[in-house]
């Protein structure tokens, strides 16, 4: 390749499913430029990222690890995200400022359903990306394969740009299918150049061939080239393929060995030479690149200094004490890890913390009113019922939870109106311990986590009518109070009614209002323990006293009369019934279907997933008992990959031994 001359300030977003070995790849991108001078690895619990302690306990990223280094004069930042799925967000957030994504995969086909979300959500918003399949060195890898699999489930071309040399089933090093030239690889260090093996020729013919095919897609020059027979100059090659990775055209594909260095430096190269800088990327998003203007990805609670925000510039420059519209930076810092050295300033490229950020949330483009098409949230898929351990500790908590969210918006939480419960939501179990953890390291809170209840209603089956009396006479004025109620079902659905049918002012009006509150009163808790609905009520009959009577004596009586009749009423509990949508590669279909039906669900049907390569979308109804884990089953069949959207349907009897032991457990609780 060619010498370049120094370039804006860059950014490259590692992104792949857990245990890719992303973390492991930034700490060998890291140590080959210089920026380190050993390489961390994840089982000493030295890397330069993954510094917090949720991160270490789970030897795995937790949030994005952010590293700003300079290599061959060009000044490079580096974002490892998490690769478990129930932390996407802060993926999909960072690969908004990238200039170009690596995707990190292992070289297992099966595998590689598990990128299907990222490849979709890179080739949605045509953010220029390039395969890093790491791992190569392990017995049976297979790069071919591999490319075949991510073929499947990328709208974009995947280009094979090296071809591997084995060693018996080892691979050992790699032809550059543009330059023709071969290189075996050293442990942690350069690649060495070697004569090209006669036993790949053949081989190395054929897929250079495939290679130039797949740009000429898009070249009118190339392609005219390839039909008369001529080898394109390596040069014209190389132009090509930079012109169309920063069009988001292809998908270079590349392999080694982050744990051993392999192929470090040939996908570093290619970064530097064929990667977009930042004028593209601020045009990708649509931003006009007049004045100084930022992105904020990522925000940070930190005690020193306070709320940070993780921004990109992508106009100008940012200095140390600049406002933006109110909202003034108290710090400038670039970030290696959790170490955070002070700047004065910030060009153009540059990724940088901004001090003091408490009013600026992620997604704002400081200095710009550009309308930035931002990540949706990602929409709750599990949730806990937590309380803090010490009950004092509630308020603390609230406060607590609302900076954990503004780090992380697919953190939501509150109290169930029905249940009262003081809920989580978020991706997954692991999410929630997390944010559990964070809240016990950070704050000292320390929370009691529990599935939340479901919230069951009943109703009756069969019409009733009782008369009830209150009366209490305790010197002075007494309590008088005597009601007819008719009680009767309504559709599901319903919900409540009330009337009366009073004539000859045997109850006043002015007590109507008053037997109604009763009603409602009792209704929040019917014989089986639980809040009624679907009845009507209405009251035919009843005396009153010209002394005694009151509002609270017909309340009273109301009350009296519904816990006396509604045993009779043939009471029987209503589960709430949910309309589920699950998403999956359709290889998984017929699983999910069993899934389904193994939580007493009711199959609707199935049809693909619209937009989306090779998945199908299975539409049922679901008992909302059956669907507190439902996430982590369908994640533990799918590869990590399931996921599902869901809303109330409706209200279902439930009877039988299940409906017994709600109630049991119900009662038991209380």
């Amino acid at each position: 390749m060619s010498t370049k001359a120094p370039s804006a300030p860059r950014c490259a977003v590692l992104v792949g499913p857990y245990l890719s070995g992303k973390t492991t790849l930034l700490e060998a991108i890291l140590k080959s430029i210089g920026a380190t001078t050993r390489k961390g690895t994840i089982k000493d619990g030295n890397t330069v990222g993954d510094s917090s302690p949720e991160a270490r306990a789970r030897t795995m990223s937790t949030e994005p690890n952010v590293a700003t280094a300079e290599y061959l004069g060009d000044s490079w930042t580096f974002v490892d995200c998490p690769g478990s799925i129930e932390l996407a967000q802060d993926a999909y957030n960072a690969l908004m400022v990238a200039d170009a994504a690596v995707v990190v995969c292992e070289p297992d086909p099966i595998k590689t359903v598990a990128l299907s979300p990222v490849l979709r959500f890179l080739d949605e918003r045509g953010i220029p990306h390039m395969v890093f399949i790491n791992k190569v060195d392990t017995a049976g890898a297979g790069v071919r394969a591999t490319v075949e699999a991510l073929q499947s489930i990328s709208e974009r071309p995947m280009v094979l740009r090296e071809l591997p040399i084995r060693d018996s089933d080892a691979i050992t090093g790699f032809v550059d299918l543009v330059s023709e030239r071969a290189f075996r690889f050293n442990p942690n260090k350069t690649s060495e150049m070697i004569p090209l093996p006669e036993a790949v020729k053949d081989d190395e013919e054929l897929a250079r061939t495939e290679m130039l095919e797949s740009l000429a897609d898009f070249d009118d020059d190339l392609m005219d080239k390839l039909l008369e027979d001529i080898i394109p100059p390596v040069e014209d090659v190389y132009q090509s393929l930079t012109k169309d990775l920063k069009a988001d055209k292809v998908v270079p594909v590349f392999f080694g060995s982050a744990e051993n260095g392999h192929g470090i430096t040939r996908l570093l190269k290619v970064l530097r030479h064929e990667a977009p800088g930042p004028a593209e990327t601020a045009a990708r998003l649509g931003i006009d690149t007049e004045g100084d203007k930022a992105l904020v990805f990522k925000s940070l609670h930190a005690s020193q200094t306070g709320k940070l925000g993780l921004a990109r510039v992508l106009s100008g420059a940012v200095a140390d004490g600049t406002s933006f519209d109110g909202a003034r930076i108290s710090g400038l810092y670039t970030m290696m890890g959790a170490k955070q050295t002070k700047v004065a300033k910030a060009e153009t490229g540059d990724v940088v913390g901004l001090g003091r950020m408490d009013d600026v949330a992620t997604g704002v483009l400081l200095g710009g009113s550009d309308d930035i098409d931002w990540p949706a949230t990602l929409v709750p898929l599990y949730s806990m019922a937590v309380h803090a351990e010490d009950r004092a500790d509630e308020v603390k908590l609230s406060g607590a939870l609302q900076k954990l969210a503004e780090e992380d918006a697919s953190l939501t939480y509150g109290h169930n109106e029905d249940t009262g419960q003081f809920l989580l939501h978020g991706q997954g179990e692991v999410h929630l311990n997390i944010t559990i953890d964070r809240l016990r390291n950070r704050y000292k809170l320390g929370l009691i986590g529990e599935r939340p209840q479901v919230p069951y209603r009943e109703t009756v089956r069969k019409p009733v009518d009782k008369r009830s009396r209150h009366k209490k006479q305790s010197g002075g004025h007494g309590e008088f109070g005597d009601v007819h109620l008719e009680i009767k079902p309504l559709p599901r659905g319903s919900g409540f009614a009330f009337g009366d049918s009073i004539s000859g002012g045997v109850v006043p009006k002015n007590y109507i209002p008053a037997v109604e509150k009763g009603v409602v009163e009792c209704l929040k808790r019917g014989p089986l323990g639980f809040p009624v609905v679907d009845i009507a009520v209405n009251l035919i009959d009843g005396q009153h006293h010209a002394v005694d009577s009151s509002d609270m004596a017909f309340q009273k009586a109301a009350q009296l009369c519904m816990r006396e009749a509604m045993p009779n009423a043939g009471p029987v509990l209503l589960e709430p019934i949910m309309m589920v949508t699950v998403s999956v590669p359709n290889e998984f279909t017929s699983k999910v279907q069993r899934l389904v039906s193994g939580r007493r669900g009711q199959i609707l049907g199935f049809d693909a997933k619209a937009g989306w390569k090779n998945w199908d979308e299975v539409q049922a109804r679901m008992p909302a008992s059956e669907m507190h884990d439902l996430v982590i089953e369908l994640r533990s069949m799918t590869l990590g990959v399931g996921s599902y959207r869901t809303e109330f349907d409706h209200l279902q009897e439930l009877s039988g031994k299940l409906a017994d032991d709600v109630v049991a457990i119900h009662k038991a609780e209380e």
